[in-house]
């Protein structure tokens, strides 16, 4: 486990590394420039580059901590890549059944094999099930969510690298918004965070703005209509 500076999160755990691109938003990957860096470090965990990998020996670490988290599975990686096995899948989804002090939150943009193989996992109240929608061409990803029996759903447009006018927000629960940051970061509107904000609000959707992004995320800041969104989905499901 390491603590995270991500907004969302307390800690991420990392049971596969490694990825490809396949969307718009994969573009500039954090992860695989994170990779890179890592592997300079000598890391043995990521001397394989970004290609896909399982850690057998990473799927223990859960059941060592005490003190209850909210835990992002796989920040560099996607536990739905097709190179990552079912029975994998099936023993990370093990630990986190059986550690229910944590919420676990799990991310992924390969939508149609999470609706293929969901219901051979146990879908415990403290796995939260996501999907990546950047833009409208990635839309398609929320009605795969849907047919998913996790009890909080959520959407990550980071980056938000287009307008999302009309999203389908039934059987959502919780939406994520920032913008793409670093030296080649491409450009989100005000008003396209707007959007996404006004249709949570009517649908009374948890709403979280993560950041503004671009070449210095910290001085862009994260406030929007003069205050910052820190919706979450209520952990009561979770930690009883």
């Amino acid at each position: 486990m390491a603590n995270s500076s991500i907004e969302w999160t307390e800690f991420t755990w990392n049971p596969t590394t490694g990825c490809d691109k396949i969307s718009a938003g994969c573009k500039n990957c954090y992860a695989e420039v994170m990779t890179r860096r890592l592997k300079a470090m000598g890391l043995a965990k990521y001397q394989a580059g970004f290609a896909v990998r399982c850690h057998e020996d990473a799927l223990d670490m859960p059941r060592a901590w005490r003190k209850p988290s909210v835990v992002f599975v796989n920040s560099m990686s996607d536990l739905f890549h097709d190179e990552v096995p079912l029975l994998f899948i099936e023993k990370v989804f093990e630990v986190m059944n059986q550690c229910p002090q944590h919420v676990f939150q799990v991310l992924t943009k390969r939508a149609e094999r999470l609706a293929q193989v969901a219901k051979k996992l146990n879908w415990t109240p403290n796995i939260w099930m996501g999907v990546s929608v950047e833009n409208e061409a990635a839309t398609w990803r929320i009605d795969y969510l849907r047919k998913v029996p996790a009890t909080v759903r959520f959407l990550s447009c980071e980056p938000l690298i287009g307008p999302l006018p009309k999203l389908r927000l039934a059987g959502i629960h919780w939406v994520i918004v920032g913008g793409e940051s670093g030296a080649h970061s491409r450009p989100m509107s005000a008003d396209w965070v707007r959007q996404i904000q006004r249709q949570c609000e009517k649908l009374d959707v948890a709403f979280f703005f993560k950041q503004w992004g671009g070449r210095n995320k910290k001085a862009a800041g994260r406030e929007i209509n003069g205050r910052t969104y820190d919706g979450m989905p209520a952990r009561k499901a979770a930690f009883p």
